[in-house]
């Protein structure tokens, strides 16, 4: 940061940490999204820092009103130092230091948020001194700036007077614009969130019109779009009359009149564009310098140069959002705040949200307040506000039916929680018939990730799609996208009994109406999940789901007991059993699961689990355990797993901190295709009969540190395609014979710079690939010869490894 003034305190202190934060994303590598987040906001506001540390030094101006910027950074400092201290397997360190860095990340959010009002003070300060150079140089006076008309038909209108919580993205926005590349730029969010009014606050402000001038074009695309119309008003700057035969003659016409429009930039605007208006886009592409074009959609269209999501509000700022409407001339009333912020909490941060609610409620007595506040706490924040709900809606009607059948699948999982997508995955792979592997289903979640109805986070960054390992992959939905989801759901049948999906929610003994209506309620739904809280008590009701093919039971208490109607379930294939409370759950009436005759994939996480060697789930293709309590599940001696399952074709262990061997008996489920360990750290060794799984093809034991070595029987898995150690620290060697493995096409190993490699891994003639670190990749430099079909793909040891969905 040798920019900054030399001696000038903000900039020096600025100046240390943005160096912390650079070197501790090469050591502290468990940390390195967060320090990557901060980092990017201090390279956005860097010329702020040093702009207004030149100003304050020239116009000797006091240094109190940057005082908290400063303690801000001192105390960021410390926080990176300590965090490169913490070691990888420190998980209670690691996440309380994530805790740490995202409250220096929103410090500085938050300082910039309304210190970006120092943007206006920065120009004030540049004012000052001019007129102060002026006066010493005995100036003549000081010409005021004149704002350059730059009109046409094609303008949005101002933006609105109140845009609280859009400062900050509009400066990301215009750093993006200003800087060189990126002719393409996606601003992206569901509907409501202000898209537009970020588009009409560029297309307005000061430094946008200084830099493009007249050369700025504003045009709304909207569902219903047709290529020449949208140019004929944009040439309606020109003052003429166009008439276009086809597309192509109006992309010329609109090019020769892009290349006439001077020296000045050029600045086209392309509002609310649809999900699937790609090429649309692509047919406003020219090869002319200094031509960009912003894009505003629903979705994050990711073949463009770079993508913007715009978040929903926070806190502070959705209140002060929700009082400009509600309480118009001073933003006061008799309402208590209490009711106020309950309110505010409903709308979720939705912009739109909180502008139609709050003028809804603007004038009204204290007892529509309460009415709206009680349904809010009902879950029904958006369901009577037609507006809102048909601007969401128009989300919905984008998919294609299959797409959107995945998407009203969201609804089976709890507020506020991550849904795993190897669950999603195994829903849809039986639901709709997808591929075994889950990649189509995996595509369906990029493709509404794109659309804005869900975000895809990795818990690392390195996570791999490939061979059909999604464990590190999970998916987080807006609340009022959900609240819509179940919105649909009712509305496409009034009728419990007629729905193809059914969500049920129960509060301690709070009942849907429905439940004790009739004895026996007979369900039809292909889909059921029930969601419970701590209070629940298990008073099921006589259920009669003969037709349910998945069951996602959803709960937080401490003991469980499973439905007694599962034995009915004779067409189950799907069940998904989730603990969303902080301690392992006991599971009662365990024995059930034995009785689902048609079952082929059971996922069970954060439970205790009973003996499973006592079930006969003879149909069994895949089991997943998910930081789950094992000790107890393979104790039966005399009964072995291959006898209960002797179908399986994938096991899936995860997170499972008394996992210390593979079960008896495991090894003689022979039908087994894959075989996937991580994160299990206690796991010490593999049996010796591990090769007499003739047909395994997958093999991951993937951050298993107690594992030092392998059986040299692994040798014999003559069909094993993809053998995955990364992160195993402490695996000395591979077995001597791996050359064997004929089949082996894919070997990972990253951070395996202690594993000796042996000989005969001049044999693997099939390897197509090694993915390692650069350390490891130095030992495979005298093979690479020998191998003539592999490529090495390094992996930098920097994996964003985000255990706060540990804390349940």
């Amino acid at each position: 940061m040798g920019e900054f003034v030399g001696g000038a305190l903000l900039g020096a202190a600025f100046g240390i940490l943005l160096e912390a934060v650079v070197d501790a994303t090469k050591k502290a590598t468990s940390f390195k999204s967060h320090l990557k987040q901060i980092k990017s906001i201090l390279e956005k506001i860097a010329p702020i820092i040093n702009t207004t540390d030149k100003l304050n030094k020239e116009l000797d101006r006091p240094k109190e009103e940057t005082d908290g910027l400063l303690e801000i950074l001192k105390q960021g400092k410390e926080v990176v130092l300590k965090c490169t201290q913490v070691r990888k397997w420190q998980y209670h360190r690691k996440v309380y230091y994530d805790g740490k860095l995202d409250d220096l990340y929103k410090s500085l959010h938050d300082y910039f948020q309304f210190v970006m009002q120092a943007q206006q003070t920065r120009d004030g300060l540049q004012t000052l001194l001019e007129l102060k150079r002026l006066s010493e140089r005995g100036g003549r006076g000081y010409e005021p700036l004149v704002v350059p008309f730059f009109g046409s038909s094609a303008t949005p209108g101002a933006p609105p007077a109140y845009t609280v919580g859009l400062d900050l993205p509009l400066m990301e926005l215009k750093m993006d614009l200003f800087k060189d590349g990126a002719s393409v730029i996606v601003l992206s969010a569901p509907g409501g969130c202000g898209k537009t009014t970020l588009a009409k606050m560029l297309f307005a402000d000061e430094e946008v019109q200084g830099k493009f001038k007249k050369n700025i074009f504003f045009v709304t695309v909207s569902k219903t779009h047709d290529f020449k119309v949208i140019v004929r008003k944009l040439l309606q700057k020109s003052h003429k009359e166009a008439e276009f035969v086809n597309d192509g003659e109006a992309k010329d016409q609109l090019e020769q009149f892009f290349s006439q429009s001077g020296l000045d930039p050029i600045l086209l605007v392309l509002d609310d564009v649809w999900p699937g208006s790609e090429s649309l886009v692509e047919k406003f592409k020219f090869q002319l310098p200094n031509y960009k074009v912003l894009v505003t959609s629903r979705s994050a269209i990711r073949r463009f140069d770079s993508v913007h999501r715009l978040k929903t509000l926070d806190d502070d700022d959705a209140m002060t959002l929700f009082r400009h409407f509600a309480f118009p001339h001073d933003g006061s009333s008799d309402i208590p705040d209490r009711l106020v912020k309950q309110i505010v909490k409903g709308c979720k941060g939705v912009r739109l949200a909180l502008e139609v609610i709050g003028s809804s409620l603007r004038r009204q007595p204290l007892e529509v307040w309460r009415d709206k506040a009680m349904e809010l706490a009902e879950g029904v924040s958006i369901s009577d506000n037609v507006e809102l709900l048909n601007c969401l809606k128009s989300s919905l009607e984008a998919l294609d039916s299959k797409l959107k059948e995945c998407y009203m699948d969201l609804g089976s999982f709890p507020e506020d929680q991550r849904i795993p997508a190897a669950a999603l995955i195994d829903m849809w792979v039986e639901l709709y018939n997808l591929d075994e592997d889950g990649v189509r289903a995996m595509a369906n979640l990029h493709k509404l990730s794109e659309q804005n109805l869900l975000n895809l986070v990795l818990t690392r960054k390195d996570a791999s799609e490939l061979d059909g390992f999604y464990d590190e992959h999970f998916v987080t939905q807006h609340d009022i996208l959900r609240e819509l989801v179940i919105y649909q759901n009712q509305s496409n049948s009034e009728h419990i009994e007629h729905r193809s999906r059914l969500f049920v929610e129960i509060s301690g003994r709070d009942f849907p109406n429905w439940w004790s209506e009739r004895n026996t309620q007979h369900i039809n739904a292909r889909l059921l999940s029930i969601s419970t809280d701590e209070t629940f008590t298990s008073n099921w009701c006589n259920m009669q789901p003969s037709e349910v093919e998945v069951l996602v039971l959803n709960f937080q208490s401490k003991r469980y007991m499973l439905p007694q109607f599962m034995e009915k379930m004779d067409k189950l294939k799907v069940l998904i059993i989730t603990n969303n409370g902080f301690f392992h759950t006991e599971l009662g009436n365990f024995p059930l699961v034995g009785y689902l005759s048609n079952l082929k994939r059971l996922r069970l996480e954060h439970v205790s689990i009973p003996p499973l060697t006592t079930l006969h789930p003879r149909n069994l293709q895949k089991i997943s355990l998910v930081m789950c309590n094992i000790g107890k599940a393979f104790n039966n001696s005399f009964i072995k797993i291959s006898d209960g399952m002797p179908n399986l074709v994938e096991i899936d262990i995860a997170y499972c901190d008394d996992f210390v061997k593979l079960p008896d008996g495991l090894c003689d489920i022979l039908p087994l295709k894959k075989l996937n360990i991580s994160n299990c750290h206690n796991l010490s060794s593999l049996p010796e009969d591990i090769g007499k799984l003739e047909n395994l093809e997958v093999l991951r034991l993937s951050s298993c540190t107690d594992l030092v070595e392998f059986p040299d029987t692994i040798t014999n898995l003559s069909k094993l395609c993809c053998l995955d150690i990364s992160d195993s620290l402490y695996i000395i060697k591979l077995p001597s014979q791996i050359g064997d493995l004929h089949n082996l096409r894919k070997l990972c190993m990253r951070s395996c710079t202690s594993c000796e490699l042996p000989p005969s891994i001049m044999n693997l003639e099939h390897l197509e690939e090694v993915r390692c670190d650069k350390e490891t990749a130095v030992s495979w430099e005298p093979f690479l010869p020998f191998l003539k079909n592999a490529r090495i793909t390094i992996e930098e040891i920097t994996e964003d490894i985000n255990l706060n969905f540990l804390l349940k």
